[in-house]
């Protein structure tokens, strides 16, 4: 009896208990492999829409603009509270004209600002990352020169050692084990 409910759930290349789990989880590897292929295809839309560089004078005069929103931003917030200061009662009713504008339009507004500032701050970090993982990639070879320089033996030992750009060193052992050439 015990060996028909196991031939009966498990039997036959299936598994009722996963097929009826599947029923209300989402498969945890299918799932990542979805998310790797989307991914995959927004980097490679995005890859080409920046394939090709853009150096004519209508690209730099767009640079330009894109550039403008926030000092024009902090330059007016500045010159807002200068009037403020200076005429109170014009800086008062501009600020009773701002009062009647919706508040969808400020929402709106929010939304544009918010999308505006996150992706220059989205931008600005992938640089920052770029950067700083080109400055530890140089690590081990100014820790060399250093060493160079001052004749003694600890800066070699502090950092692992890394293989020029290009050398895989796992393939490299391999090829040798095989017999054939590096």
């Amino acid at each position: 009896m015990i060996t028909a409910l196991m031939t009966l759930l498990f039997g036959g290349g299936r598994n009722v208990i996963t097929e009826t789990a599947a029923q209300f989880r989402e498969n945890a590897e299918n799932g990542a492999e979805r998310d790797a292929a989307f991914r995959a295809a927004a980097l490679a839309q995005f890859a080409s829409e920046f394939a090709t560089p853009r150096k004519g004078w209508f690209d730099r005069l767009v640079d330009g603009l894109n550039r403008l929103p926030r000092p024009l931003m902090a330059f007016g917030i500045l010159g807002l509270m200068v009037a403020a200061m200076s005429d109170p009662l014009w800086f008062a009713a501009r600020m009773q004209g701002v009062a009647l504008v919706p508040e969808p339009l400020w929402w709106l507004m929010g939304v544009i600002v918010s999308f505006y500032f996150g992706a220059r701050h989205s931008e600005k970090n992938q640089s920052f990352q770029e950067s700083l993982g080109a400055s530890l990639a140089r690590t081990p070879e100014v820790m060399r020169n250093i060493e160079r320089l001052t004749g003694s033996g600890t800066a070699a030992d502090e950092v692992p050692a890394v293989p020029p750009t290009g050398v895989n060193a796992a393939l490299k052992d391999w090829r040798q084990r095989q017999g054939g050439a590096s």
